[in-house]
């Protein structure tokens, strides 16, 4: 007599097995995955200390040693071509560490360094869609209030719900979004809302509710009116072919 036991151990192994690997993080997807802040390889707050992103333009002095003043963008790799050295990975450094970087470069070479970077951006940029005139992708100029973002992109002012503006804040672990009112302003004055914008956040500017019933209704309407111009259009072809069939036209 066959004992089942073996049997039912080593399906239970295999299945096992089986889920272990389903489980398993796939180590290429990993690869390409967006593990931090808005899924960009380099990230900061540049209003706290700007940091090097890729477009932006790095320029660097020395007091002591005038052909070390140079200014060059940000390649797509994230590196510049400087004097001495060569190719320097920057992108992701803020002012101070770049200063700190450099110098650690270039004391090998040169005596004396009084090294100073200046960051100028140009690859920084936040974006807004919704109910206004000019959505997509902006640059961002720091110091920028959400008022003034709004405004800049010319809310429609028969459709924008400037009480239920959000923001969003895009990250794989922390993500925010957040219902801001800065009609506020226009009705009051009160700025208690009127945000900081930060670099990559998302602002949409919602639709009002009658804006909305609007749109609903228009997507209901959609296929009757395509009929419509279809009709219309077929009729007018066929005057066109009746006109020109009956030799008005010779």
């Amino acid at each position: 007599m066959t004992h089942p036991r073996p049997f039912l151990t080593l399906l239970v192994i295999l299945v096992a097995c089986l889920s272990a690997c389903k489980s398993a993080p796939d180590k290429q997807m990993l690869q390409y995955m967006n593990t931090q802040g808005f899924g960009k390889r380099y990230v900061g707050n540049a209003e706290e200390e700007n940091y090097v992103a890729i477009g932006d333009s790095v320029s660097v002095t020395d007091s002591y040693n005038d052909e070390l003043s140079v200014t060059k963008q940000v390649d797509i790799d994230g590196t510049v071509l400087l004097p001495e050295i060569g190719a320097v990975t920057v992108a992701g450094y803020t002012r101070t560490e770049l200063e700190a970087l450099l110098m650690e470069k270039y004391s090998p070479k040169f005596a004396l360094l009084d090294i100073k970077v200046q960051i100028t951006t140009g690859g920084k940029k936040y974006f807004i869609y919704g109910e206004i005139n000019a959505p997509g992708e902006q640059p961002f100029p720091g110091d920028l209030t959400l008022f003034e973002a709004v405004m800049r992109s010319g809310p429609n002012k028969d459709t924008a719900n400037l009480g239920r503006i959000k923001v969003i804040r895009a990250d794989p672990r922390d993500p925010k979004v957040y219902e801001i009112n800065i009609g506020d302003m226009f009705e009051y004055g009160d700025s208690s809302f009127n945000w900081q914008v930060r670099e990559l956040d998302i602002i949409f500017v919602p639709p009002t509710m009658m804006a909305q019933l609007g749109y609903f209704l228009d997507s209901l309407l959609f296929p009757v009116k395509f009929v419509l111009n279809g009709i219309g259009g077929a009729i007018f072809a066929l005057n066109q072919w009746r006109f020109y069939s009956n030799g008005v036209v010779q």
